[in-house]
């Protein structure tokens, strides 16, 4: 056998402490996660928002930086370019002087790092002094872009056997006719190196930096940077954008490196990393994770403590509901506040009151109606054998020439109708306490028998014939006084229900422990109406007397001797009872 299929989950299923603590619970969770997102995402935003604040202070460092650097090696070009003794030197054409000139020059104002050049007005180099000296291929390009520029100093990028060099033209010129002459060219060149870039970093607060030339990076402090990474930035200079460098994802910036002809000679990639504030944005929501777990726990521990409190009026409600459902009126709901719930209280007890004054009226009411049937019964049930024992004293009264047999007869009838009337009071006080006399083994063809010699003489003469089929030895355990009543009070309703003749038929049969006991008619049957309350007291369809009181009473008789009591809808004209009783074990 399978098992019934479980109900689906539903809220309805739970109790209202439930209900509303799941309810409460879930919208502070929606909350929490809204917020949460919410937070998240304005951390991001922000962080984007102060990288890029931070790429863009980086590049104006960087500029500044730069320009102060270039400005410095300005400076030290004009300086040593307006020096008499420099332009003295330099007007004797003589390569060893300006070179051994130069020397002692460059050791009084060199620059960390930086190399100086003495060019001639055709680009030869004259003399190199410093760090890393630059082998200059494009030489010619140099003094062409110095020659536009003259007698003011130029300046820019320039690449040198793969390396790239910031260079500072200067020349070196005398006043000749109105008109300046060019004498020399001085030439300071900062090499853009890994030392330079990590400079860069430094005073920048961890901005990274590379300079890519060509295919290749001149100079970075970026680990394992590709060109290949680099150039996947947006092309539009100026404008930061999202990559990923070395498995970071950064931010960059891109600026064009151009030559003192302004040419684009190289690139220089401006790089912050997300990591920090990645590492930032986790621990954020980490925290805010156990914030919201947290808030989650103690708002249902705090939900569950009020939501108890609160609906504690309402389970006094529910358990007053089910007293009253017990019929226990006299329950009341204390009133402790005046809000709503004290209301609903006070209105409960009102209730209470109307329900239990109109419960005592109308079963005040009723007990007067119950006397006045009961009285109407009892005096329907009296009037026969009254009418017998009455009948009868007369006629022995006045009649002086009866006969014995005479004598005899109206004195049996005396005898029937004053024990009839015994019968019915002791039936009464029964009702009233309740009794069950005890049974005994008795054979149910007599008391089936004495039923219907009891109703033989009505029978007959509404031409009504009786037949009982009953087996002489079937023995059953019962009173026998009070099991003859509940046949004679179903044979008297089946003669009530067949005024112009017809049949009874009493079958018997022995089923297991117990005899099936069986009567049928072929009077009018039960009709509809009747079936619902046939055997409630006071239930009566169809008699012009009577209360309605002899099926409920012949049924509660067959229950008090541990059998039973049924009416079948057997489709065939007329009304079939059934009883079930015990039958008597015959002892071998």
């Amino acid at each position: 056998m399978k098992p019934a299929p479980r109900p689906p989950f539903t809220m309805a299923g739970l109790s209202l402490l439930w209900r509303i603590l799941l309810s409460t619970t879930l919208a502070i969770t929606l909350l929490f996660a809204i917020a949460g997102w919410m937070i998240q995402t304005y951390a991001a935003r922000s962080s984007q928002s102060s990288i890029e604040r931070e790429i863009d202070i980086s590049l104006h460092s960087y500029e500044a930086l730069w320009s102060m650097r270039a400005a410095n090696l300005a400076s030290i070009g004009r300086v040593m370019s307006s020096m008499s003794d420099v332009r003295a030197a330099f007007m004797t054409r003589d390569r060893a002087t300006i070179r051994d000139f130069a020397e002692q020059l460059w050791k009084m104002v060199s620059e960390q790092d930086a190399s100086f050049l003495v060019l001639d007005p055709t680009g030869e180099v004259i003399a190199s002094l410093g760090g890393q000296i630059p082998n200059l291929s494009d030489a010619g390009q140099l003094m062409s872009a110095a020659s536009k520029n003259f007698p003011a100093q130029s300046f820019g990028y320039s690449m040198a056997s793969g390396r790239l060099y910031y260079v500072v033209l200067t020349p070196v010129y005398v006043q000749s006719a109105g008109e300046p002459a060019l004498l020399n060219v001085l030439l300071i060149a900062l090499a853009v190196n890994d030392k330079l870039a990590a400079d860069l970093k430094s005073s920048t607060d961890g901005t990274d930096f590379s300079f890519s030339a060509g295919d290749g990076v001149v100079a970075s402090t970026i680990p394992l940077t590709t060109v290949h990474d680099l150039h996947t930035v947006a092309a539009q200079e100026g404008r930061a954008a999202r990559l990923v460098v070395g498995g970071t994802d950064s931010l960059a910036l891109k600026t064009v490196l151009r030559n003192p002809q302004g040419q684009q000679v190289a690139e220089l990639f401006i790089v912050r990393s997300f990591a920090g504030p990645k590492q930032a944005i986790n621990e954020l929501q980490r925290n805010v994770a156990g914030i919201w777990l947290l808030a989650i726990a103690c708002g249902m521990v705090l939900t569950y403590l009020l939501v108890k409190r609160i609906l504690r009026p309402v389970q006094r409600l529910d358990r007053a509901a089910e007293e009253v459902i017990r019929r226990n009126y006299s329950y009341r709901v204390p009133i402790e506040s005046q809000d709503e719930l004290g209301r609903l209280a006070r209105t409960f007890n009102a209730m209470c009151d109307s329900i239990q004054e109109a419960r005592e009226e109308l079963i005040r009411g009723e007990r007067i109606a119950t006397i006045g049937r009961l009285s109407t019964s009892i005096v329907h049930d009296l009037r026969n054998p009254l009418a017998a024992i009455y009948g009868g004293a007369e006629m022995l009264v006045d009649a002086t020439d009866l006969s014995p047999d005479q004598y005899r007869r109206l004195a049996a009838n005396i005898y029937r109708g004053s024990r009839r009337i015994q019968e019915l009071l002791q039936e009464l006080l029964d009702i009233s306490r309740s009794n069950k006399r005890p049974v005994e083994v008795s054979h149910l063809h007599e008391i089936v028998g004495d039923a219907m010699e009891s109703v033989a003489r009505p029978a007959e003469l509404q031409g009504v014939s009786l037949h009982c089929e009953v087996p002489v030895d079937l023995q059953v355990m019962a009173d026998q006084d009070r099991l003859t009543r509940v046949f004679l009070n179903l044979l008297t309703n089946a003669l009530d229900a067949m005024p112009d003749g017809g049949e009874i038929t009493l079958t018997s049969r022995r089923d297991g422990n117990d005899v099936l006991v069986q009567m049928q008619d072929t009077g009018p049957g039960i009709s509809d109406e009747a079936w619902p309350t046939l055997f409630q007291p006071f239930s009566s369809f169809g008699k012009k007397n009577g209360l309605g009181l002899g099926l409920a009473l012949s049924r509660q008789t067959v229950m008090d001797h541990g059998g039973e009591m049924w009416a079948e809808r057997n489709g065939a004209l007329g009304a079939r009872f059934c009883l079930r009783l015990p039958a008597a074990l015959v002892k071998g």
